[in-house]
């Protein structure tokens, strides 16, 4: 269990430090639940295998992640984290992680802008130092550097957003420059390498790789089995249903729900729809997919037609 070691500590944003003793004891709990972790704690952390690494997140700021978070530092990793959602933090989660002397920027409904200047934030280390390695959710804190060290050179780059969020970071990077015209290449030739958690950002890694664009290694943790098919699919059997209940508090039971895709996700989706007696619809261009949905029972449709 990580204490609090520096009570003067503050090198974190959340929304409320008094919730960091609940997150310790659902933490308590999740240590239970993750096995693999935990014995990798007991075999490894008198080694210390992660020692001199200086890890940026930018993973959802769970509680499940909170224990993540504490195995890279029981291994000997520094750590700084922010969410890679606006929406997904559990504050309590990282009121407790920043009760543990961890520095980590993470609030549930930041704003846009908000969640890009945290981002920035998980790369400036307190003693003037840098990152080397990322551990990314959507590959938004691999993309910062890219893109940030392009429009060092460059700034038509980020002259023409086409979205909201493309606003936010664009104008986040142009401040930046202001003040440090090199702030993001002295920082992308730090990294040795990069994780990439989920699909989203598998799709920026390979494009920018046939691009020739990636500055460092990556390794694609989402399409390893126990990711695509575990997580994905078991993980989110669970997490759908829980999440539209505790949204909206409708009974599901009659209604007609589309899953959009039958991979691994669409999978695990249509299965917790059904079991709530849910009248599932699936839509699905990979020809595969979409006759494997028909044989399991589900109504196969056009996403027009639905």
């Amino acid at each position: 269990m990580n204490t609090v070691t520096d009570l003067t500590f503050k090198d974190y944003v959340i929304a409320d430090i008094s919730l960091a003793a609940f997150g310790r004891k659902e933490i308590a709990i999740a240590e239970t639940e993750m096995p693999g972790l935990m014995a990798i704690r007991e075999e490894f952390a008198l080694a210390q295998p992660l020692k001199g690494a200086r890890i940026t997140g930018s993973l959802h700021m769970t509680i499940q992640t909170a224990v993540l978070i504490e195995t890279l530092k029981d291994l000997g990793a520094e750590v700084r984290w922010a969410s890679c959602n606006i929406y997904s933090t559990q504050d309590h989660a990282a009121a407790a992680i920043a009760a543990g002397g961890t520095p980590v920027f993470a609030i549930k409904g930041e704003t846009l802008t908000e969640y890009w200047d945290y981002t920035h934030r998980i790369f400036e280390w307190a003693d003037g130092g840098y990152t080397n390695m990322i551990l990314d959710d959507g590959g938004d804190a691999t993309l910062l550097l890219h893109l940030g060290t392009r429009a060092e050179k460059d700034l038509s780059v980020v002259a023409n957003p086409t979205s909201e969020e493309e606003i936010c970071l664009f104008d986040a990077i142009k401040e930046k420059l202001k003040v440090d015209p090199t702030w993001y290449s002295t920082r992308l030739s730090k990294i040795i390498g990069v994780t990439e958690e989920t699909t989203t950002g598998v799709h920026r890694l390979y494009q920018m790789h046939k691009e020739g664009k990636l500055a460092f290694p990556a390794i694609n943790v989402n399409d390893s089995v126990t990711k695509s098919k575990f997580d994905n699919l078991y993980g989110c059997r669970e997490s759908l249903v829980d999440a539209v209940k505790r949204a909206t508090d409708v009974m599901i039971a009659g209604k007609v729900a589309v899953v959009a895709g039958y991979g691994d996700v669409g999978k695990g989706s249509a299965q917790a729809l059904r079991a709530l007696s849910a009248q599932v619809w699936v839509t699905e261009i990979d020809p595969i997919c979409a006759l494997q949905a028909a044989m399991e029972g589900y109504r196969v449709v056009t996403m027009d037609y639905a």
